[in-house]
Parts: C-alpha cells; sequence; structure tokens
C-alpha cells in the first residue's frame, strides 16, 4: 500500500471510528428528556471526521475498494450526525432522531469488509474486554474460513421476511456452536439491527442470525406469519452449519422482545432460552403459554428503569408472573436504561447462555 495511502487511512480511521462510536452511545442512551445532555457528552468526532473526509479522493486505482468502503461509511456516519444535529438545535423530533440513526448499522456494514485487511477495523468489531485477547486476536488472524461472515438472505432495505447471518470467520464445524436470533424493534429491520449483536458473536464465538419480519412489525396480534417463518430460517441455518441444539436463543428489542414470548412460549419452540428486551408482556400470554414448557424455561429479561414506551412497573410483574409460573428467570433493571437497546447485556446473556469460543 502507497505511503500516501496509508496516510490518509491514519488520518481518517480514528475519526471515523470514533464517530460510529459515538453514535452508539447515542443509541443507547437516548431518552427524550436528556437528548440534549447525550448529545453533548457525545463530544463531536464528527467535525473531524467531516474536516478529513475530503482525503479520501485519488487515490491508485488499486485501492478503490478501501477508499469506497472508507467513503460510504463516513456519509452515513455524517448523515446519522447530520440528522442527529439538526434535531439538537430545535428541528425535528424524536422520529427524526430514530431515522438519523438508521445510517449508524449502515456505517458499520459499509466498513465491516475491511476488518480483514486493516487491524483498527477489526479491533473495533471486537468486544472491548477482549481486545488484547491474544487467542482471540490469532483466531481473527487468520484467513476466513469457507462459508462464514455475514451473508443477506433476500435483506434487502424495504423488504420484508428475509434474514442477515453471520458466521465467525474462525467457525468450525467439528463442535456445535451457540446460535442467537436477534428480533428488531417495531419500525426496524433484521440487516441493521444485526450490528447490535455482531460484535459480540465475533468476539464469544457464536452463530447470529437477525431476521426481518414478515409484516411491518412481528405478529403480535391476528395469524402468526413470523414463527413458521423463523422456524424456516432456524432449519435452514441448522443445515448448513453445526448448531448446539441446547444452546438456542431466541431474544429481541420492543417488538421483537414481546414476539420472543409470542412465539418463544409455544410448545413447540426450538428456542432453548428467551432473552427479551425492552418488551411488553401481557399476563395473558402466561395463562395461554403451555405450562409445561414455561416449567424450567431459562428467560432472560432486560428492562430500562426510564423505560418511556414500555414502563418498568410491567417489566417488574412480568418477573413476577413467569416466577410463579416455574420459570428460571433472570431480571436485569437498568437504572440509565430508557427504551433503547443495552449493547453492554449481550455478553452477559452469552455468558448465561453458555455460549462462548
Amino acid at each position: 500500500m502507497s505511503e500516501a495511502v496509508v496516510d490518509d487511512i491514519v488520518a481518517v480511521l480514528p475519526p471515523l471510528l470514533q464517530s460510529i462510536e459515538a453514535l452508539g452511545f447515542v443509541a443507547r442512551h437516548l431518552n427524550p428528556p436528556d437528548f440534549g445532555r447525550v448529545m453533548e457528552a457525545a463530544g463531536t468526532p464528527d467535525q473531524a471526521l467531516r474536516a478529513v473526509r475530503p482525503r479520501l479522493a485519488d487515490w491508485p486505482a488499486e485501492f478503490v475498494s478501501v477508499r469506497t468502503a472508507l467513503e460510504a461509511a463516513s456519509d452515513a456516519a455524517l448523515a446519522a450526525f447530520d440528522g442527529l444535529r439538526a434535531v439538537q438545535h430545535a428541528n425535528g423530533d424524536l422520529v427524526a432522531v430514530f431515522r438519523a440513526l438508521r445510517y449508524a448499522p449502515r456505517a458499520q456494514e459499509a466498513l465491516y469488509p475491511l476488518a480483514a485487511r486493516l487491524p483498527p477495523i477489526s479491533g473495533f468489531f471486537i468486544d472491548p474486554p477482549l481486545r488484547d485477547d491474544a487467542a482471540l486476536l490469532a483466531r481473527l488472524a487468520e484467513p476466513a474460513r469457507e462459508n462464514t461472515g455475514i451473508v443477506h438472505d433476500h435483506n434487502e432495505p424495504g423488504s420484508r421476511g428475509g434474514f442477515s447471518l453471520y458466521v465467525p470467520e474462525y467457525y468450525t464445524p467439528d463442535r456445535a456452536w451457540p446460535l442467537v436470533m436477534a428480533l428488531h424493534g417495531g419500525s426496524g429491520n433484521g440487516r441493521g439491527f444485526l450490528w447490535s449483536w455482531l460484535r459480540d458473536a465475533r468476539s464469544h464465538g457464536a452463530i447470529l442470525i437477525a431476521p426481518t419480519a414478515t409484516g411491518g412489525t412481528w405478529s403480535l396480534m391476528g395469524e402468526d406469519a413470523d414463527t413458521p417463518n423463523l422456524a424456516r430460517i432456524l432449519d435452514l441455518v441448522r443445515s448448513r452449519c453445526n448448531v448446539d441444539s441446547e444452546k438456542l436463543l431466541l431474544t429481541g428489542m420492543s417488538d421483537g422482545g414481546t414476539f420472543c414470548y409470542v412465539s418463544g412460549l409455544e410448545s413447540t419452540s426450538p428456542f432453548t432460552h428467551l432473552a427479551p428486551i425492552a418488551a411488553t408482556f401481557h399476563p395473558l400470554m402466561a395463562e395461554m403459554a403451555d405450562a409445561q414448557r414455561l416449567r424450567g424455561l431459562p428467560i432472560y429479561l432486560v428492562h430500562g428503569r426510564l423505560d418511556w414506551m414500555f414502563p418498568v412497573q410491567g417489566a417488574r410483574q412480568t418477573h413476577q408472573l413467569l416466577q410463579a409460573a416455574g420459570a428460571e428467570v433472570t431480571y436485569r433493571e437498568l437504572d440509565d436504561l430508557s427504551h433503547c437497546y443495552p449493547r453492554e447485556m449481550n455478553a452477559p446473556i452469552l455468558k448465561w447462555l453458555g455460549g462462548g469460543r
């Protein structure tokens, strides 16, 4: 790689990665009354990124793929900040904030293919406590094995019913691997939600599926078209990968978490563990659920004390109802969490699942 190109990469990568990390911080700590304070705490890495963005030009032709990826990631991160800054300056509402944050997973998707070539990017996609783990770094430094990495199956933006799959690049079929099926929130899609979990699946060694609902959101009322689709997707992945049938996690955020209950409490559900996040639960679900299915079922329930969409009192009641029904409930109530995805809970959930390298 030419010295000039290396200099450009060294200039661009720090503010780019800091910008993406800052967007993650905003997404995690977003609480409508605190939006201004959250934005102040996130800092201004986008200003530094905008200043060096022009350096991604006039590179030799052989580096076009690297340049294109960095351009796409930078532009997505800057678009996210543009939307957030507009709201910060009283030009927009909470819907505009969520719309802006949709650019963050696009930035990660654009950047991830460079992880195999640029160590700082590979390090970004490692769970921070494991960034100095010599064994993990050695595994990730090896060439990716066949049929690993990210695959999108009929899961383009705007499509319904498809899925995105991540298989760790160091996957080998000689042992069974834990599997996480992660369900997006009501207005989301699997392709974007994949990035809520990818860093942890890559670091701790788990196969990850992020499906997209067949309708506008998951089948919470009326005919359930999603459970059969999830079964189809799971069967397809199990036909390709050696999956541990005793470590099958169904998790999800908001509507996705609620659908964990709807689907995961059915007597025929293949999932061995459930982890609903920021979800709502109607007491009738416990009454209608298969009693044998509930008895001893491991459930990891996470909710925020500041949740403005599904107040925390409902989660506390759910905890009591599920325990009374015989489920093995782990309940985590986070004092600083609003109606957001707490990515820091992924590693504890994987440890609880019994997954890992």
